[in-house]
């Protein structure tokens, strides 16, 4: 849990009818709590880069199928953790020196095969520059019933998975990986920088070396080799799209969250406050993803590292009660958003359903 340093003040609360301050200044508030430090950045990558490998080691240990199994599971997850330290590092927030950053970010982000410059643009300038602002911000952006007609069969076919509440891992591994992150056409990028063919080398190099690795231990132990690549690389991988096509979804889906499509409105209505959900879990599950949930403080100022966000998160809630949406976890919450959010009305600004029909309440128009 974050502590605030000596002499600090939570600010007054300001109640909900009353305007918003401006970003830089609630920015100013937190100021006093954005301490980057080096050695708790450098020991939580190196923590989890030894569980990682460790669980990676379980896989070719165990002979029994389900601890393998288990392992990849378990890999997967702190593939998970390990991205989002590489999301930190990305945002330079992780540690107070930037090419330290760069260094660290790579590293982190190796296990999910993620090119930490291609990540940069798409996340830092796109997604937090313009978060849900339709034709600029393309993560989990919905479609409207005319472009949802406008589709092939299979592409409908293909948006129902996706936004069936069963279809994160599909959307993240094909959507943002496969597209964005694997070599993507200028189609999806939109400019060409030989970093992000660089960084697609590297990511690609470190495929190869886990998959020949884990060919060799297979050769070298008497194991199946399909089994051990099965375990040790697709489940772990398969895992994490899952965990970060989840993340990212309740990130930013809810229906009171709006999205937009004119900027002028987008920029009136809050975005850094306003599209975003803080998702609650019990037994502690938020700290085990790295406070990775507080995700309005992330949005609200991109500098906090994810060590200080629990703290910053809670004076937010406290000085802008009824601002930030907050939403305890439930799979039947889950469920019910998924089944309510599956296009958007931009002119009635609520969430439908594949018909077009309303699933939620008209979002008020920001003057």
């Amino acid at each position: 849990m974050s502590r605030n340093p000596p002499g600090f003040s939570s600010p007054a609360p300001i109640p909900a009818g009353q305007p918003l301050p401006h970003r830089k200044v609630i920015r100013g508030w937190l100021a006093p709590l954005v301490e980057r430090r080096t050695a708790h950045a450098i020991a939580l990558l190196v923590f989890d880069w030894v569980v990682f490998a460790a669980l990676m080691a379980g896989t070719v240990w165990f002979a029994a199928v389900w601890a393998k199994l288990l392992c990849g599971l378990a890999a997967g997850f702190m593939i998970g953790r390990l991205f989002i330290i590489g999301h930190d590092a990305c945002h330079q927030s992780y540690t107070p020196h930037r090419g330290l950053n760069r260094v660290l970010g790579r590293i982190a982000m190796l296990p999910s095969l993620t090119p930490y410059s291609l990540w940069e643009v798409g996340h830092n300038v796109v997604h937090h520059g313009y978060t849900n602002l339709k034709g600029v911000d393309f993560v989990w952006a919905p479609l409207t019933r005319e472009e949802f007609a406008a589709l092939s069969p299979m592409r409908r076919a293909l948006e129902r998975a996706y936004r069936s509440g069963f279809g994160p891992a599909l959307y993240y591994l094909v959507e943002m990986w496969w597209h964005r992150m694997f070599f993507p056409r200028k189609t999806y990028l939109g400019t060409r920088r030989a970093e992000f063919v660089w960084d697609g080398v590297f990511v690609s190099a470190c495929a190869l070396a886990w998959i020949g690795g884990l060919v060799a231990a297979a050769s070298a132990t008497g194991q199946s080799v399909w089994l051990l690549l099965a375990t040790g690389f697709a489940v772990p991988f398969l895992f994490w799209n899952a965990m970060i096509g989840f993340v990212v979804y309740v990130h930013h889906t809810h229906t009171a969250v709006q999205w937009h499509d004119d900027k002028a409105a987008w920029g009136r209505a809050a975005p850094f406050v306003s599209t975003t959900v803080h998702l609650t879990f019990p037994l502690r599950i938020g700290a085990l993803l790295h406070h990775i949930m507080e995700h309005t403080a992330h949005h609200v100022d991109m500098s906090i590292p994810l060590y200080q966000l629990e703290g910053v998160q809670r004076l937010l809630e406290d000085a802008l009660p009824g601002r930030v949406i907050v939403q305890r976890f439930s799979w039947r919450w889950y469920f019910d958003t998924a089944r309510r959010c599956k296009l958007y009305d931009f002119g009635r600004r609520c969430w439908t359903d594949f018909q077009g029909r309303p699933t939620s309440a008209s979002a008020p128009a920001v003057a």
